[in-house]
């Protein structure tokens, strides 16, 4: 019985088909490839026509008329022989038997190499079919990374199968319509091949909202009639005065793509009689200076629309694209775009990456195409590298392929291009993971600014860096950029782990001083066995457990200490006469919290509370919550202020005042006078007279706060001020 393979068609096509295919394809080929290199091609058709033999897609054509479609594809872009063999070949090591060391046999690694990069990963048992997805794309930008013609090969496969994707099922078309708009057609975008990347939104589109794609078309093409003579009038304008300033040019129409008109008329809740810019102007010129001059031609020609010129001449987009973007006010009040680039500029931003094949004669045009890609390809190893896993690649790299750029200077005159609406903390990641990780603030434009700051275009920014600076886990919130997530997420995760194991340390050696014993002189065999016992794999783990109160250290001392590892003993058997206060020194970090309701400071009688994972919370001793949780837990642990504490500690006031105007500020001042910082006020109670507001303030000990409280109490505002102690 004929295999079926899991792909698509629109309609029936004859059995000549795949002849007239290949003779499409050899006949492409001979207008740029040696005949030695068009022979290759023919018996790569040949070999994977005797590898499909019997597979036929849905549609009911053999299967090789699949992968000859994209070589065609790939062969319109000028593609090098060895690419075209991997196209044709693309699915033999998925759908077939063949492997990739025969094919390197067959053919060479270079063509082995493409296909395996292409290929999907064998589907791997009980994962969803959103993580295998991800981790497809995963391997694919793994093998882009060695050889850009797998993406462009990928790019033109995805294409094919999207422009046959009439005999699915509309839940598997709106699936993979998704996916394309999710993740190649940005792809595309990103590598500045925009023909391809028009082609795939609009077939997506179509396969997604097949009844308001008809709609909009069918509109459309009623409004092009209607609109056909003033188009005619702008454009005829525009050639007249090109021609009086004797400027050779070309000027065409261009009707935007439908999937960008739709998205416009979404995005703004418009009808699509309100989008006057359905239609663009293009202006083709010869060199960079004549497409300033007729900027200004333009815009004496037509009044330009306040803030919507665009210099992407100076300022390149991401992906290379450069052009010249201006919005005027034209005929009966109409906006109209007018987009003005050279020749040269136009077939770069049609092909992008892809330039690289067809215009290879001329290498200095399409290098800095490369440049860009392999600059951005670099960037996507660092985060998959970091990410934790498949589906958090595939978030990251969203992110990543959907920038509406901003551009910042650095102190020294460079140029970052950053997503809209990154702020500081992306800035100092895009310039090394070393300045991000140690920033503790910005300045823009020499003026201080939060961390957490929008950067907008033009400015110039600097960081501040911290000798002992480390990320705060709450840039996760307002960070956009992949590469500033996860080297916040990773350098947290490498500080937690490591002050988990320092503090387990401490811990362990806390209670075994009360064994008259010291954990150097446990013997390593001991150890062993008891790692082997608990199922952990090295002492280190055993620490961090430990110090992120996954294991209690009274047990694992107990068990440490006695005969045999495998006697369970109950922390009730714990006498008190045995217990040593860990001491807090207020430098532990993420692994030793204070209690938000109680909130101790230095001075304070304290207590510790395991919390499973998170590693210590400090309770005042009378704190409410402590008495509600001891009766309900015994995982709590005797602490006390080191000696030599130091730092800031958040606590919190009630302050009465007099509701006059400037009461508050005067409070702020006088804190502010003590060294002491204000991280919130919060109005409780208010009326004609009284004001009641409760303020989190920062202070290095009881004896700091003391001072702020006497100070503040004469004052002849404040009528009455308490601690808040939960």
């Amino acid at each position: 019985m004929p295999q079926i393979a899991d792909s698509t068609s629109t309609y029936h096509l004859e059995p000549q088909l795949e002849t007239q295919l290949v003779e499409r394809l050899q006949n492409t080929l001979m207008g740029y490839l040696d005949a030695g290199q068009v022979a290759q091609c023919v018996r790569a058709y040949e070999f994977g026509a005797a590898a499909h033999l019997g597979q036929f897609r849905k549609s009911g054509e053999p299967y090789i008329c699949h992968p000859v479609s994209v070589a065609i594809i790939l062969a319109e872009m000028r593609m090098d022989a060895d690419g075209i063999t991997a196209a044709i070949l693309h699915d033999v090591i998925e759908d077939t038997g063949i492997s990739k060391p025969e094919l390197a046999t067959e053919f060479n690694n270079e063509v082995a190499e493409l296909v395996d990069g292409v290929t999907k990963l064998s589907k791997i048992e009980n994962q969803s079919h959103a993580e295998a997805q991800a981790e497809n794309v995963r391997k694919m930008f793994l093998a882009m990374a060695k050889d850009l013609r797998v993406i462009i090969v990928k790019l033109a496969d995805r294409l094919h199968n999207m422009q046959t994707l009439g005999v699915m099922l509309p839940p598997k078309k709106r699936r993979i319509a998704r996916e394309t708009l999710d993740i190649y057609a940005p792809i595309a975008n990103r590598l500045g091949m925009n023909s391809i990347r028009h082609k795939l939104e609009t077939l997506s589109f179509e396969a997604m909202y097949p009844h308001r794609y008809a709609v909009l078309n069918h509109a459309i093409k009623k409004a092009r009639g209607n609109r056909r003579k003033m188009i005619d009038n702008i454009e005829s304008t525009i050639r007249a005065r090109l021609e009086a300033a004797d400027f050779p040019c070309d000027v065409a129409g261009r009707e935007k793509n439908i999937y960008s008109i739709y998205k416009k008329m979404v995005k703004k809740k418009i009808p699509l009689a309100d989008v006057f810019d359905v239609y663009a102007f293009r202006i083709y010129c010869d060199d960079v200076d004549s497409c300033y001059r007729i900027l200004g031609m333009m815009h004496n020609l037509y009044k330009p629309l306040p803030g919507r010129f665009k210099d992407y001449i100076a300022l390149p987009k991401e992906n290379g694209y450069q052009s010249l973007h201006s919005v005027l006010i034209g005929p009966y009040g109409v906006p109209i775009e007018v987009q003005i680039r050279t020749h040269e500029m136009h077939r770069m931003s049609e092909s992008g990456i892809a330039a690289h094949w067809l215009y290879k004669s001329d290498p200095d045009k399409t290098r800095n195409f490369q440049a860009l890609a392999n600059e951005w390809l670099k960037d996507l190893l660092e985060i998959q590298k970091s990410a934790g896993d498949s589906l958090e690649f595939i978030d990251n790299l969203k992110v990543d392929l959907f920038p509406q750029e901003v551009f910042v200077f650095t102190p020294n005159g460079a140029i970052i291009k950053l997503p809209r609406g990154s702020t500081m903390v992306d800035f100092a990641y895009a310039v090394h993971t070393d300045l991000g990780n140690s920033c503790v603030s910005a300045r823009i434009d020499k003026q201080l600014i939060p961390l957490q700051t929008e950067l907008e275009s033009g400015v110039t920014v600097e960081i501040i860096r911290g000798e002992h600076a480390r990320p705060n886990p709450l840039w996760l919130n307002y960070v956009v950029t992949a590469r500033a997530r996860l080297a916040i997420r990773n350098r947290l995760k490498n500080i937690e782990g490591q002050e988990a194991l320092n503090l387990g340390r401490r811990l362990l050696e806390n209670e075994l001083l009360t064994m008259n014993i010291q954990l150097a002189q446990i013997s390593e065999e001991k150890i062993t066995t008891l790692l082997k016992v608990m199922g952990i794999k090295s002492l280190d783990k055993l620490l961090e457990d430990i110090g992120l109160g996954n294991k209690m250290p009274f047990l694992v001392a107990k068990q440490l200490t006695q005969n045999d590892v495998n006697t369970h003993v109950k922390l009730e058997d714990r006498t008190k006469s045995q217990n040593r206060p860990l001491m807090i020194k207020g430098t532990e970090g993420m692994v030793v919290t204070l209690a938000k309701c109680c909130r101790p400071i230095p001075g304070d009688l304290i207590i510790g509370f395991f919390n499973p994972g998170k590693g210590i919370v400090v309770h005042q001793h009378d704190c409410h919550n402590h008495a509600l949780l001891k009766k309900k837990h015994n995982n709590w642990l005797d602490v006390e202020w080191g000696a030599d504490v130091k730092g800031d500690f958040a606590t919190e006031i009630r302050i009465e005042i007099l509701n006059q105007r400037g009461s508050l500020a005067t409070v702020a001042s006088t804190i502010s006078d003590l060294d002491s910082n204000i991280e919130n006020v919060t109005v409780v109670d208010q009326d004609v007279r009284v004001c009641v507001d409760s303020i989190i303030l920062t202070v290095q000990n009881r004896a700091h706060l003391a001072k702020i409280m006497r100070r503040l109490k004469e004052l002849s505002i404040v009528m009455k001020i308490t601690r808040v102690k939960g």
